[in-house]
């Protein structure tokens, strides 16, 4: 009782199957191969890119809409 035999895994297989169907399973390697692959070259374009072909910190232009701005806020409480 200690590990599992072949037969074990076979019977855990079968329940899979007749639980979630063939065609889930097939959807879901799919989308899990094609997000490993995705993941694999975004790891290859962030090694492979030199430093110099970075551009420094962005200008910060006032009043365009692709500024980012972080507002501070502070919350009282009404005594």
């Amino acid at each position: 009782m200690g590990s599992f035999s072949i037969w074990h895994w076979l019977i855990v297989l079968l329940i899979v199957i007749m639980v979630f169907g063939t065609k889930k399973l097939k959807n879901l390697g799919s989308d899990l191969g094609g997000a490993v692959k995705g993941f694999k070259e975004g790891m290859k374009e962030g090694s492979s890119e030199p430093a110099e072909d970075k551009p420094a910190a962005p200008s910060k232009v006032a009043g365009t809409a692709s500024e980012k701005t972080t507002i501070d806020v502070e919350a009282k409480q009404k005594s």
